[in-house]
């Protein structure tokens, strides 16, 4: 250990804030010449750091394109990996520079949905994420979503959910896809149920969304559910999956009363979604009424809004009369 660093130390151990301020900072600044000194100039991570240096000071890189031209090589699956990974900070972090690509660049990128490593295609979905935040290239990327479908129904790992998800929910999905949505529907309800919270939640996102197509609502309605389903309802959830858990049961309250819906008599199935939330025996009533002392605001002011909309199920906001206590999902027996 050097003076300085002694020194230092010795003022963090005395609780001088000013000196433990200086050797942290020293320390940051020692750390980061290291690395620099250490680094591969053809390293994938070195290449983002040098090209979000370089955008600082008002310069066009050129690393993201390098990045992209070595994703062209024959590489192993973990270099394709870090690539890939690599990629994704520099589109976030040099959006001007990123805006220079074009459409051959995100169908290479693309195309590694389909290679062997799921690490690989992990990687590629969240590259294809960063790249959606641009608008030109949006409708170019949504028409990976039917592949994007595939890999999410197919392959059962968690991270590759939660990427795929994350990117469908920032895409606006084209009527084309709905047939494959409705074939994947089950796998999507499925991933609600799992106990990973990330996934659950982008799961549930995209599900609030196709809540709102008339010619999907059904396939949601009659999806086969666990016979434990209510307990994403319970208070000892994590409040983020909370809120959005009500927030698709309200769509589905709404959608399946309003008059396009209720126009036909459908039919489900025992174990459906409709007849855990909205069945005879359903007791979704108790679960609602517990979260409206809920600590966390956003899901107790979620509750009272499905509340609302189980009590008034022919759209209220214009026919208020028309919620009647006989129609009331929230009888004195259902309730107690």
């Amino acid at each position: 250990m050097d003076f300085l660093d002694f020194r230092l130390r010795k003022g963090v151990v005395g609780l001088v804030t000013g000196a433990g301020a200086i050797y942290l900072l020293y320390k940051a600044l020692k750390a980061g010449m290291s690395n620099r000194s250490s680094c591969s100039t053809s390293s994938p991570v070195c290449i983002a750091r040098l090209a979000i240096e370089r955008d600082r000071h008002g310069k066009d890189s050129g690393e993201l394109r390098r990045l992209l031209n070595s994703l062209e090589n024959k590489q192993d699956e973990y270099s394709k990996g870090m690539i890939l990974h690599s990629i994704t900070r520099c589109v976030y972090l040099l959006e001007a520079e990123a805006s220079t690509c074009n459409f051959e660049d995100i169908r290479l990128v693309g195309s590694l949905l389909d290679d062997k490593d799921n690490s690989v295609k992990i990687q590629a979905l969240n590259a294809l994420k960063a790249f959606s935040g641009i608008r030109k290239f949006r409708l170019k990327i949504q028409e990976h979503s039917i592949k994007v479908l595939e890999l999410i129904s197919t392959v059962w790992d968690s991270e590759l959910h939660i990427a795929g998800l994350r990117l469908l929910n920032g895409l606006p999905l084209p009527d084309f896809a709905h047939p494959q949505l409705r074939r994947v529907m089950p796998s999507l309800m499925e991933i609600l149920q799992t106990d990973s919270i990330l996934a659950q939640v982008q799961a549930v996102r995209l599900l609030s969304h196709l809540a709102q197509k008339n010619d999907l609502l059904y396939d949601i309605l009659n999806c086969q559910v666990h016979s434990n389903f209510l307990n994403l309802f319970q208070s000892t959830q994590p409040g983020s999956l909370l809120f959005e858990v009500l927030v698709f049961a309200e769509r589905l309250s709404e959608g399946r009363s309003s008059p396009h819906y209720r126009a036909v008599n459908w039919q489900y199935n025992e174990q459906s979604l409709h007849e855990a939330l909205f069945g005879d025996e359903s007791r979704l009533a108790d679960r609602l009424l517990a979260l409206v002392i809920h600590p966390e605001e956003e899901v107790q002011i979620q509750a009272c809004k499905v509340i609302v909309s189980l009590q008034c199920p022919q759209d209220f906001s214009n026919r208020p009369s028309s919620c009647h206590e006989t129609n009331s999902y929230f009888n004195e027996g259902d309730a107690s």
